[in-house]
């Protein structure tokens, strides 16, 4: 691995190595609320709209608790996502200096959507118990949508900086910015698309797989399963779209981001009939301890195994990647994704036999590690864009090193910026668990109808408007 280390030392300023660690660390916690901020309340939605249209008080018992924690996960989220904003600019000064004019745009945009989804999430807590059923669940979509949203439009500025567009650069300035461009940059759809499926999965994994653990430990009531289903099968759904995508994106990096191509396939040289390397690292230059299938790489690639991959030997060695990170990372995202497909698959085929939850030993063994594997495929993801983009921030106009600031002890802001997401992350922790035992010491009690007056009404009779006709 000692190419890695001089990749990120051979003469990089001082600043840059806790600058990156910095930054990766803060972006990986933060991806890992995102979901909960786009999909979570997508399955808050569905739940309500479940209980409203078919009288169901075990999905609006799930979907009152959820707009609580999805609550508590949004305030975490603000407070991340808010120091990535300030990141960008104490951490990379020259790029926001040089660039700021048109990389900012998407975040102008995003800043938009986190105040309507900061109103609208406030207005549906509030409106538990003091609006009409359908209202209140109107007030719910426009968090969905906001969330969306701003999900879209950090995705964009991430896409610009692997394809940078929209706008001249004249003199080392850059002028005629235009915003449509920008925002709508050539790597935009595919990412985003990418990302939006991948929020669903991530969300609807890790939160089924806590249900799915409560199911082994013996709690298979009716509330548990439609727990456990509503978010299992919108990942389940979403699941096959995202491996389609996936390979059109994997096809898209070969064609406009070629050294990054080169490092996920750990492509050494320049040449048609390229195998597809599974496992492996470079050693000394030369790809060591991978499986290798003939021809495979070209054929995903260009759908023909004579198809021409652009090697690393085409790129200055100060113009490569690390690609051993990023391969490997790639192999993780790959491998995972399948797993999760598969699961997804099992599910389908006892749903469509028995019309039923899976309540198997092993399938719900499977479901409980879910999340955390559908977390893992989010990051590995996440360090191929980002790991894969390198040495550039702002692919082929400015290097990273180039971009980081020179002023302060970054390591100190490194250290603190690790106590404050770790006492926020805590914190979140704490106030979910004790929100879910409490939760569970009332399950045996009667419910408390979020949309009736009275302790102790089932929903029929709390919201007779809703009930079904005789």
């Amino acid at each position: 691995m000692g190419h890695v280390v001089a990749f990120f030392a051979a003469s990089d300023p001082s600043q840059l190595l806790p600058a990156r660690e910095q930054m990766a660390f803060t972006l990986g916690f933060h991806i890992i609320l995102v979901p909960f901020g786009v999909a979570f309340t997508a399955m808050m939605m569905i739940a309500n709209y479940r209980a409203i249209r078919h009288d169901d008080d075990d999905a609006l018992r799930l979907a009152q608790r959820w707009s609580k924690v999805a609550a508590v996960l949004f305030a975490v989220g603000a407070v991340s996502g808010t120091v990535l904003s300030f990141e960008m600019g104490l951490l990379w000064p020259r790029f926001m200096g040089r660039f700021g004019s048109a990389y900012g745009i998407p975040f102008v945009v995003e800043g938009i959507f986190f105040f309507l989804e900061a109103i609208f999430i406030a207005i549906y807590i509030y409106g538990w118990k003091r609006l009409r059923p359908w209202p209140h669940f109107w007030t719910g979509l426009p968090v969905v949508l906001a969330g969306i949203g701003g999900t879209l439009s950090v995705v964009a500025a991430n896409a610009w900086m692997n394809l940078p567009g929209g706008f001249t650069l004249r003199n080392g300035r850059v002028t005629n910015v235009k915003p449509f461009e920008v925002f709508f940059n050539r790597a935009f759809w595919y990412e985003a698309i990418h990302m939006l499926l991948a929020a669903y999965i991530v969300a609807g994994f890790l939160t089924a797989s806590v249900y799915a653990v409560a199911m082994q430990r013996g709690r298979r009531d009716r509330y548990h399963r439609v727990g456990f289903l509503i978010p299992f099968a919108v990942a389940a759904v979403v699941m096959p779209g995202e491996i389609i995508v996936g390979d059109f994106m994997g096809r898209a990096v070969f064609k406009y981001e070629t050294a990054k191509f080169a490092a996920m396939e750990l492509v050494t040289r320049t040449g048609r009939h390229v195998p597809e390397t599974i496992g492996g690292i470079l050693v000394n230059g030369k790809v060591k301890y991978g499986i290798r299938v003939p021809g495979l790489a070209s054929f995903l690639a260009g759908h023909s195994t004579g198809t021409k991959i652009t090697g690393l030997d085409a790129f200055a060695p100060a113009d490569r990647a690390p690609a051993s990170i990023v391969h490997i990372a790639f192999d993780v995202m790959v491998l995972t994704a399948f797993a999760l497909l598969g699961l997804a698959l099992w599910f389908a085929v006892v749903w469509w036999r028995r019309r039923a939850v899976p309540e198997g030993r092993w399938f719900l063994r499977a479901a409980s590690v879910a999340g955390v594997v559908s977390v893992v495929t989010l990051e590995a993801g996440w360090t191929v864009t980002e790991v894969g983009r390198q040495p550039w921030i702002a692919h082929g106009l400015m290097r990273t090193r180039d971009a980081v600031t020179t002023a302060g002890n970054i390591w100190l802001l490194t250290g603190v910026t690790f106590v404050v997401y770790a006492a926020v992350g805590t914190a979140a922790v704490v106030v979910i668990r004790g929100m879910t035992r409490r939760w569970r010491r009332v399950d045996g009690e009667r419910f408390d109808v979020p949309y009736g007056p009275d302790v102790g009404e089932t929903l029929e009779e709390a919201v007779p408007e809703i009930a079904p006709s005789p």
